[in-house]
């Protein structure tokens, strides 16, 4: 009876703890990135009863159970969070704990920023990366804590080329004019309205003459930049200047502002060769007019792109890359161990950890903007719940009948 009363209970441990995993996997049906744990369950050795071929074996019960943690991909859930980041295959995103310093991994990317400007997950780890000098990240370096330099300003990029689309009416009367204003930025951010004047001279002739305002200027200064002719062919395209003498140089030696001298190459051409000028016989006007300065500006936005790159939003409209997550290859990601937070750590049996960039080295690709699902099914769980409680109640029943067989075997002895 003694045997059956430990096998018994060596089966209302095991499903026990079956029970306990399944509660578990219940209880994150939403948490991002979890990874669904199963339960395997092993006879332990049998007892032989007798010798010979003949002999007969009985179980000794369930040992203890073990536990698999299944890593097959979740569903990617759009969330259009700006930090929001998800993986696509295989790999784990790398944190470090901020008070033991310990190297921890997961696939939650529901990442943000604190106070400092740390990307941190949502329990406070630091996220792992390469920090990018000159807008460029090197995925080769040792990886540290990414983040933002809150509060600091892109200086200023004066303006050093500029072009305009305009249409000069070929019906003009001789002494008609038209004006084509053009925003340019000077060293220290300042805007500048500059303005070219054409005036028609005759059949197919127009002359130039680029003004600034006198108020941008010291005093006495020139507000004409530069002049020059412009000749066009019967079909109205531009004749001269010829596109081997493009571009044209417009100078401002001094600004009121104090910023520094400015020298802008006006292209005439576009880059397929076509003239930007032309004379049609339709009412002059400007169309879009380009430059590549930009103004000063700080930082209005963090966000994750594609590829795991952290790029820093200005106020002046530039983006720059500050940063590249990194990515950890597990080969047996089995062996971790859940520490809490969505995080797991390396144990003494997991296999050697390669850190890289995404979609390299067989490491999965990092998807913007998205969160990784749990990969728990309430119905398979429902299902393996139904089946340990089962036998949890098959095994009490055992209990229960070796308890009255062993009281009906007291009750043999004859009472002294």
């Amino acid at each position: 009876m003694f045997p059956a009363l430990s096998v018994a209970l060596s089966a209302l441990s095991a499903n026990s703890t079956a029970i306990d995993v399944v509660g578990n996997n219940l209880a994150n049906l939403n948490t991002t990135g979890y990874k669904d744990t199963s339960v395997s369950f092993q006879d332990m050795m049998s007892q032989s009863l007798g010798v010979g071929a003949n002999a007969a074996q009985t179980g000794m019960g369930v040992g203890q159970v073990q536990t698999l943690t299944n890593y097959t991909q979740g569903n990617l859930q759009t969330t259009n969070g700006p930090t929001d980041a998800a993986i696509q295959g295989t790999g784990f995103f790398v944190v470090q704990s901020p008070s033991t310093n310990q190297t921890l991994y997961t696939r939650d990317g529901s990442f943000q920023l604190d106070a400092s400007g740390n990307l941190v997950t949502g329990g406070g780890q630091f996220v792992q990366g390469w920090p990018a000098v000159n807008g460029t990240a090197n995925p080769n370096g040792p990886v540290e804590n990414l983040s933002v330099p809150l509060g600091t300003v892109d200086p200023a990029t004066a303006t050093t080329t500029m072009s305009i689309n305009v249409n000069l009416n070929s019906q003009s009367a001789s002494g008609a004019a038209f004006s084509a204003p053009v925003q340019v930025i000077d060293s220290q951010g300042q805007s500048h309205t500059l303005t070219v004047n054409f005036t028609n001279t005759g059949v197919n002739a127009w002359t130039y003459d680029v003004q600034v305002p006198a108020a941008d200027l010291p005093a006495q200064a020139s507000t004409s930049l530069t002049t020059g002719t412009m000749t066009f062919d019967g079909n109205g395209n531009l004749l001269t200047p010829a596109s081997t003498t493009d571009p044209q140089t417009i100078s401002i030696p001094n600004l009121a502002d104090g910023a520094s001298a400015m020298s802008i190459a006006w292209s005439l051409y576009g880059s397929g060769g076509a003239a930007t000028i032309t004379q049609n016989a339709q009412a002059s006007g400007l169309g879009n007019a380009t430059q590549n300065g930009v103004g000063a500006g700080q930082i209005s936005g963090v966000s994750l792109q594609k590829g795991g790159l952290l790029v820093a939003s200005y106020s002046n409209g530039k983006q720059v890359t500050i940063g590249q997550l990194a990515m950890a290859s597990i080969p047996n990601p089995e062996s971790l161990s859940s520490v809490g937070d969505n995080n797991l750590q390396a144990s003494a049996a997991t296999g050697t950890i390669s850190v890289g960039g995404a979609n390299t080295g067989g490491r999965g690709q990092i998807v913007a903007g998205q969160l990784e699902s749990s990969t728990v099914d309430m119905a398979t769980e429902f299902t393996n719940l139904l089946a340990y409680e089962r036998s949890y109640q098959a095994a009490s029943k055992v209990i229960t009948t070796s308890d009255q067989l062993l009281q009906q075997t007291i009750n043999l002895v004859p009472n002294s």
